[in-house]
């Protein structure tokens, strides 16, 4: 007798939402939400995070892309540290010890763009001052005067030389490198006659002269150094007066500056060293400032501030993201300026990164290509080692750079949240006991929910947000329940919900683009039908061109008759949010030998383990069925026709399974049904994923050529939960045009392909005539008489010819 399975009926094919079980007419009556939605764990590892302030305490949030986590924790973060104290600004400031290594000097919130300004008027004070000094009548006098009495110092020195010089015969003449005495030549000296002149002096003569000039030279450098001694001392003297009377010019300044920082000492010896430093430059340069300009001169852009973190807006403690962390996105960067012909930089070109910005407060870190290797992941842990953020450049390939810096650190004090899935927490967690150290907690985010009315509403408050945060329409009731059902499509469970927030906020503001294409000012169902709709056209370009094939006779599937020892399978590729399936033809050799069944995929090498467990699992099924009385002799041959991508699931194996036994029995199996299930070693069918696009898949390829209303696909009845079918698909089945079949076990698979009893042996292992497994024992049991009479006869003709 048959067992009737019996087709699922269109109710049970997707779970609805009905817009009346929902509690208001449009999200505008919807609170919006920023906690976690369905995520309970994680709030709690997340809350425990954010309490325990001891080091190495980070935590690593697990989970696959596209759950929101992000965003999700952004806001979980921001609703609980708006009362955390608000962290430091940070300013670099130039370092007059060791010029190349900037300070960071801290100031509380708010006040580093205040000092900044501070220092901007105090320079722009100092140039005015100075200038003011520099121009004025008793600053000039008493530069004149000193002036003066120098060059009457040098006259009272050289004069008598230079008297003594020429009554010998000599004078002082100056050249590039200062004074030397040199004899008076003929030309010269205006008293000697040219008989004179023209004589020349005898060795005697010339012997005297030349002592005379080398005492005069010897009394001149004498002179000279006396010379150059008050020549420094008058220099010294200018100095100070320059700097007593730029330093009283400057006093108000500094002595206002000072008074905004009495309580703060960093503050206040930076202040000293810049007035100290600008005294420094100053003092002496008079003469090249009138001459080239003060700041030709006098380095004044080594006083400005450079506001590095400014927490001046913020509230409570920092929440930063950083989507790409590169060295430059976490560590900051130079700015580059050009000089002329060269590439040089400035400590106020400084950049900060993420880890300066979110210092004090929490760093969302998505992982992306930072897996735990490289530079860059090295100086991120040994910045959480050492609770300092370093500022190096980076090694680079590109242009030389004049002028280097090495910033002093920044302390570090930050919570990071590392997002990454749980492969690369347990390659990280493995790695390394000291990377294991530094993110002792775990928060697992689920891609699915609970699909309940507390969940439902969620949704809702997830739309009202997005809603208020982004000004889209506010959704109807309706559109929200359709997002609903996509949800638990997303989670191919009707029982669940995805928690892929940023695949439903992508459709909530694109059905929001319908409705502004369609002039209404509320989102409704067909709205969010067609921005759904719009996403599947988007993705479905491979799909589409198998179909193509299919329907065009490129690829064989016959979805009408009956054909022994084939039947049709079903493949799905998965992409983010859909799966698009279509049937595959799986046929099944059988013949005379021993080598079981033989995988050709694994032959070839395109099997992935899991598929070839499932064969395997096949030729236990046949040993434990047929072989308990008699051996199992057969060789099979079972592959996916025109297939020639890697195989890697083993949800084809109940569908390579029919294949055989029809193969074995030489009883045809229908084509206008689609099979789909794994099978264990008792021929019970087990869950599948996919079932859906695999569904769909096969249907798209009936429903072109023509619903006959004997057309469908058997599934594991373990899967119906699964069911969130196209409402087109739910039509047809409503319109018995097409059908699904929920299957336990092998039996009622066969039966149903056939319309042929599978039978139940008896006490001795026998089958009933008339049915499947009759006709499949029977052929085994023929192909090991056929087999062994085979070797038989061959034996009998060996011995002939000896």
């Amino acid at each position: 007798m048959l067992a009737f399975v019996k087709p699922l009926p269109p109710e049970m094919l997707r779970r609805i939402c009905d817009p009346a079980t929902l509690p208001f007419e449009t999200t505008a009556e919807v609170t919006p939400t920023r906690e976690l939605i369905g995520q309970p764990r994680a709030a709690r590892a997340l809350e425990f995070g954010m309490g325990l302030k001891s080091k190495g305490y980070n935590i690593f949030a697990t989970g696959e892309a596209g759950t929101g986590r992000s965003p999700a924790i952004r806001d979980f973060l921001q609703a609980r540290c708006g009362t955390e104290a608000v962290p430091d600004d940070w300013v670099y400031v130039y370092n007059f010890d060791t010029p190349h290594r900037p300070l960071p000097l801290p100031l509380p919130a708010g006040q580093g763009k205040a000092f900044q300004e501070v220092m901007k008027h105090l320079v722009d004070g100092m140039k005015l001052s100075l200038l003011q000094v520099l121009e004025s009548y008793s600053y000039r006098q008493i530069v004149r005067e000193l002036e003066e009495g120098f060059d009457k110092q040098r006259l009272t020195l050289l004069e008598p030389l230079e008297r003594k010089a020429t009554e010998q015969g000599f004078r002082l003449e100056e050249i590039p490198s200062g004074l030397i005495v040199k004899p008076i030549s003929g030309n010269d000296n205006h008293n000697n006659n040219s008989e004179d002149a023209a004589s020349e002096p005898s060795p005697e003569e010339q012997q005297h002269q030349r002592e005379l000039q080398r005492a005069l030279q010897v009394e001149l450098q004498e002179s000279l150094r006396q010379l150059r001694r008050l020549e420094r001392e008058t220099l010294e003297r200018r100095k100070d007066n320059d700097r007593e009377a730029i330093d009283a010019a400057l006093s108000d300044d500094f002595e206002a500056a000072r008074a905004q920082y009495t309580d703060q000492t960093p503050i206040l010896d930076y202040l000293d060293q810049v007035r100290e430093n600008l005294l420094e430059q100053v003092s002496g340069s008079a003469v090249a400032i009138e001459e080239e300009g003060l700041e030709e001169v006098i380095d004044l852009r080594r006083y400005e501030v450079n506001l590095f973190v400014d927490n001046s807006a913020t509230e409570g403690a920092p929440v930063i993201v950083e989507v790409n962390p590169t060295y430059e996105n976490l560590f900051g960067r130079f700015e580059h300026e050009t000089q002329g012909m060269v590439i040089t930089t400035h400590f106020t070109r400084m950049k900060p990164g993420a880890l300066h910005l979110a210092n004090g407060g929490y760093l969302i870190l998505e992982s992306g290509n930072f897996d735990g290797k490289g530079d860059t992941w090295d100086s991120f842990l040994q910045a959480l080692r050492s609770n300092e953020i370093e500022l190096r450049a980076p090694r680079s390939e590109g242009p030389m750079v004049a002028t280097s810096i090495w910033p002093e650190p920044v302390p570090l004090n930050v919570k990071v949240i590392l997002l990454g899935n749980s492969y690369l927490y347990y390659k990280l967690s493995s790695s390394d006991s000291d990377e294991r150290s530094l993110f002792k907690v775990r928060a697992d985010f689920s891609e699915t929910m609970v699909r309940d009315a507390e969940h439902e509403q969620a949704y809702a408050a997830f739309i009202a947000r997005r809603c208020q945060e982004e000004e889209l329409r506010p959704f109807a009731s309706s559109a929200v329940a359709k997002i609903i059902e996509f949800g638990s499509r997303l989670a191919d469970d009707q029982e669940k919900l995805s928690a892929q927030f940023g695949i439903i906020a992508d459709v909530v503001r694109e059905a929001d683009y319908m409705a502004g294409k369609s002039g209404q000012d509320i989102v409704t169902a067909d709205h969010v039908v067609q921005a759904i709709e719009g996403r599947i056209e988007r993705e479905a370009g491979d799909s589409k061109s198998d179909q193509e094939d299919i329907l065009r006779g490129m690829l064989y599937i016959s979805t009408e008759g009956c054909i022994v020892g084939q039947v049709n399978g079903l493949v799905v590729a998965h992409y983010d949010e859909f799966s698009f399936g279509h049937p595959t033809r799986i046929t099944a050799r059988t013949y005379l030998g021993e080598d079981g069944v033989i995988n050709i995929e694994r032959e070839n090498d395109m099997s992935g383990p899991t598929h070839s467990k499932g064969v395997l699992t096949l030729s236990a099924y046949l040993g434990g069925t047929y072989a308990q009385h008699q051996p199992l002799s057969l060789s099979a041959s079972l592959t996916i026709e025109q297939y020639y991508h890697r195989v890697h699931g083993d949800s084809a194996s109940s569908t390579e399974l029919y294949a055989l036994l029809s193969s074995l029995s030489d009883i045809p199996l229908k084509q206008s049904i689609a099979v789909t299930g794994s099978v264990n070693q008792h021929g019970e069918i087990q869950p599948i994923g996919g079932v859906n696009g695999k569904i769909e898949g096969f249907f798209d390829i009936c429903r072109a050529r023509g619903l006959t209303g004997e057309q469908g696909v058997m599934i594991p009845v373990s899967n119906v939960r699964d069911l969130m079918l196209r409402e087109d698909v739910i039509q047809a089945v409503a319109d018995g045009q097409f059908s699904i079949w929920p299957v336990k076990t092998i039996d009622e698979g066969i039966e149903l392909l056939t319309d042929v009893p599978a039978g139940d042996p008896d006490a001795d292992g026998n089958y009933p005539e008339g049915t499947i497994h009759h006709a499949v024992m029977k052929r085994l049991r023929e192909m090991a008489l056929e087999l062994k009479s085979f070797g038989e006869e061959s034996d009998d003709d060996s011995n002939k010819e000896d």
